[in-house]
């Protein structure tokens, strides 16, 4: 079976429907592949910053999503073994919000249809008899695509399509994250950000709302071949020797756990923002399958948001009426083409400032040589303003 669609997205995460949902904003239709059979609610949660709820503002979901979230006062660091703490109070807006309220938010405006489950890319081609990309499923259809975005994450087909690599680097560290439930509240743990830096352990501690509290916790990957569960014991096993009883309560509580995921650190390296090819004609990358950072600065979702108004404000000024709208292929092509490009112009040196500063905050926490910290705290150090920009960076109007 074949098809012929206009704009075709794969990946049904935060950057796909984010990207669709813009792009419907602006009266242009597409069409999300989505292997999974339902939407990916299974996600924890993710940290938006200003620049990440100017996006929302612009896709008509972030008064919706500011009431589903307490907004974030301050930040409290503590060093365990050399008893002490450090506070800052945030000059900009910040959010943690469940990843199942934002994926909700974002589908929930599409017209039906417009997310095709169970649709498993298997491979991506060019289509040499016409101005078209082939998109071939695992169940052996083809879809036909004037424009194909790829924001299928850090295991992206279409990443490796335009030769990127179709795997990020993995980053060797283990993180857990979950959500504690408090019936009653928890007051006295207020609306900071509490990061707890521990010997080889960080634990971090987000509240959501009055009752329920997003908590992380990370360390160093003894081997890439571990397992699931021994992965779990083992970042865990430190926590009870290092963290004090309302982190070990959050924690392990069987009744205040509500739900603990095991995760890995993917990235794409900053040189890659600077010398990757994103674009190829009418096929081109966003989110994680452009620009895989880590969590360490809390701006990988935030960013995918920023690609999705770039990148349809950029094919709606090409194609005010849509790419279904131009029935001639070779002028669909080159005015994609030209769009495409322009979105990752814009993009490239804002995604290479925010993934070097995650390279670095990252690559610091794993730094054992001395002649490593030498070099990579003087650049944290010169990013340290640069990264309050960042936060409250705006990318425009849709």
């Amino acid at each position: 079976m074949e098809e012929l669609h206009g704009i075709v997205i794969v990946g049904g995460g935060i950057s796909g429907l984010a990207t669709a949902l813009a792009l419907h904003r602006k009266g242009i239709s597409s069409l999300v592949l989505e292997r999974s059979e339902t939407l990916r609610t299974d996600g924890v949660c993710i940290s938006v910053h200003a620049n990440g709820w100017r996006a929302l503002d612009q896709l008509g979901i972030g008064t919706e999503l500011r009431e589903t979230a307490n907004s974030i006062t301050g930040y409290q660091n503590v060093w365990l073994k050399q008893k002490k703490t450090t506070l800052q109070s945030t000059s900009t807006e910040i959010r943690c919000l469940k990843q199942k309220d934002l994926i909700e938010a974002l589908a929930k405006p599409l017209p039906p249809g417009t997310i095709r489950f169970g649709c498993h890319v298997a491979a991506i081609s060019a289509d040499t008899g016409g101005h078209c990309t082939l998109i071939s499923t695992v169940d052996g259809s083809t879809i036909k695509a004037k424009a194909l975005i790829g924001c299928d994450g850090v295991k992206s087909e279409v990443a490796k399509y335009l030769g990127l690599g179709g795997i990020a680097s993995e980053l060797p560290r283990l993180t857990i994250l979950g959500i504690a439930r408090y019936p009653h509240g928890h007051h006295p743990y207020g609306t900071q950000l509490l990061q707890l830096h521990g010997e080889e352990l960080i634990v971090g501690r987000v509240p959501l709302n009055e009752n329920l509290v997003h908590f992380f916790i990370c360390r160093p990957s003894p081997s890439k071949d571990i397992d699931a569960t021994a992965a779990k014991e083992y970042v865990l096993e430190k926590l009870k020797d290092q963290c004090p009883a309302d982190i070990i309560e959050m924690v392990c509580d069987p009744e205040k756990e509500r739900l603990k995921t095991l995760t890995r650190v993917w990235y794409r390296p900053p040189w890659q923002m600077l010398f990757g090819r994103f674009q190829m004609g009418t096929v081109v990358v966003a989110g994680d399958a452009m620009h895989a950072m880590g969590p360490f600065i809390g701006q990988a979702g935030s960013a995918a948001l920023e690609d999705a108004v770039v990148l349809a404000r950029s094919v709606s000024r090409a194609l005010p009426g849509g790419v279904d709208m131009v029935s001639d292929d070779r002028e669909v092509h080159e005015k994609i083409s030209a769009a495409l490009g322009k979105y990752v112009r814009e993009r490239r040196t804002r995604v290479f400032m925010l993934s070097l500063e995650a390279f670095v905050t990252g690559s610091l926490l794993t730094a054992k040589a001395l002649a490593k910290y030498l070099v990579l705290v003087p650049i944290l150090i010169i990013l340290g303003s640069e990264s309050r920009r960042n936060a409250n960076y705006d990318c425009g109007r849709l």
